[in-house]
């Protein structure tokens, strides 16, 4: 229980013991211990483990005791502590418990004003709580305790939505005991100094018991404020909770905000577009839907958060309170810096997609151009191919010199027209620069074109 106790106030300084008797030799752990418990600074504690060192620092904590606490010592010296006397330490724990956890407790009787301390007063504290429970008389600090009904009126007395009294039997002092010492500790923060078995046994340790309820009373002892005061109290707490909340609702919605514009910033300074016309029509009106109808919900927000902000501040002055300045990247200068690079973003995204659009219009002018100029020249090619295939130079001269003008007509018109088939090579070439995105199909029938011609010129050859 003392090891508990003591750890339980280390704990401040995020100390821990394993070993009371070995763990407090060097005298470190005593003066924090003291330190936590009076509020006050002790002389450095010194360096080095040695025996003459662990001396030094155990008589700098009984001289604080003795001089500073005008706590007495009978038969107890700072090599006792040294050595790890075990009896001797116990009685420091407990002296130390006393003056700080019980000495100071005063309770005054309401029928004869009598005023008691120490022990009776806190024996006396424990009777008028549990006063009227069933089954529950404080008459000490060892069998009265028991069966655990008392910690349970205690913790029932003052705080009645954790305990269902009725429902507890001296029957089951055992589960009585875990009930009450698992609710102090899980809904009151009391460090669970004792265990059922410590106190349901044929003889309780009564400075344990001790130790362990005087940790009820300084807890409750807060309850004893007065109705104006606990009023006055729980309307600052109040507006400090509406406050917390307010800030902890304006810090939330202030970062969603900004993870939202940081997030549409990096989206619209992207560049990689559809590559089609359709596709880029998408884009754009994908483009449009942001501006329309993602994005204005979020202008109302950042207005909303100007309001709530300044509704924060004037309500902590009013309040006087200090009021709430919100730390870099939360303030409202830097959510507006923030949307007008979101702005600037928009307003590039916008004239790249336009530009864009016209790149991709002027691709599909110029395939449709590419297909009007290659189906002339299938069909001018075509027909020429049939031409020359009927050719029919005949036996009479007449007519093989009507046919060979006729063949040399056409061999001078199919010459001129070469500069055609490469016009509309150079056309399926632009596109194939420009990456249009049909462009197997344009290559596809720039390939026949050509075909069509070296077919048309062995002809001629031949």
């Amino acid at each position: 229980t003392f090891t508990k106790w003591v750890n339980s106030h280390l704990a401040r300084a995020n100390i821990r013991i394993n070993d009371l008797y070995t763990d407090l030799r060097d005298g470190k752990n005593l003066i924090k211990l003291l330190e936590i418990l009076s509020g006050e600074r002790l002389p450095r504690p010194t360096k080095g483990k040695m025996r003459i060192h662990c001396l030094e620092n155990v008589d700098k904590a009984l001289q604080f005791l003795l001089k500073e606490q005008r706590v007495h010592f009978e038969n107890l010296g700072s090599h006792d502590i040294v050595d790890g006397n075990q009896r001797l330490t116990l009685g420091l724990i407990w002296t130390i418990i006393l003056r700080f956890q019980i000495q100071d407790i005063t309770i005054e009787e309401v029928d004869n004003q009598e005023t008691k301390s120490a022990k009776d007063a806190l024996l006396l504290w424990c009777q008028m709580k549990t006063a009227g429970y069933h089954s529950v008389n404080v008459r000490n600090f060892t069998t009265s305790w028991k069966d655990g009904l008392a910690f349970n009126a205690l913790i029932h007395k003052h705080r009645p939505d954790l305990i269902n009294y009725e429902k507890l039997s001296k029957a089951n002092p055992v589960q009585n005991l875990n009930n009450a010492f698992n609710v102090a500790e899980d809904k009151l923060g009391l460090v669970k100094l004792l265990d059922a078995e410590d106190v349901y046994t044929d003889n309780p340790d009564e400075k344990s018991i001790i130790t362990y309820v005087v940790t009820y009373y300084h807890y409750f002892s807060k309850w004893k404020a007065d109705t104006v005061q606990g009023r006055r109290i729980g309307k600052v707490i109040g507006q400090t909770m509406e406050t917390e909340k307010m800030i902890g609702e304006y810090e939330r919605l202030t970062s969603e905000l900004v993870k939202w514009i940081e997030m549409k910033i990096e989206t619209l300074s992207e560049r990689q577009f559809a590559n089609s016309l359709t596709g880029v029509q998408n884009d754009l009106q994908q483009f449009n839907n942001y501006r329309t109808i993602e994005k204005p919900p979020k202008f109302d927000e950042k207005g909303n958060l100007e309001i709530l902000l300044f509704t924060l501040q004037s309500q902590m002055r009013a309040n006087n309170q200090k009021p709430y300045t919100p730390r870099e990247g939360k303030m409202i200068s830097d959510i507006n810096k923030a949307w007008e690079r979101l702005e600037k973003a928009e307003h590039e995204r916008e004239l790249a997609l336009r530009e864009e659009l016209i790149r991709q219009e002027k691709l599909e002018q110029l395939a449709a151009r590419f297909d009007r100029k290659a189906g002339m020249r299938e069909t001018w090619l075509n027909e020429n191919q049939r031409l020359v295939l009927h050719e029919n130079f005949g036996d009479d001269l007449p007519v093989v010199e009507a046919a060979a003008k006729k063949h040399e007509a056409i061999e001078t018109d199919i010459s001129a027209y070469r500069g055609r088939v490469e016009a509309v090579v150079q056309v399926a070439l632009e596109l194939e620069s420009e990456n249009y995105h049909a462009i197997n199909r344009i290559n596809t029938r720039k390939d026949n074109v050509l075909r069509l011609w070296t077919y048309l010129q062995e002809l001629l050859k031949n």
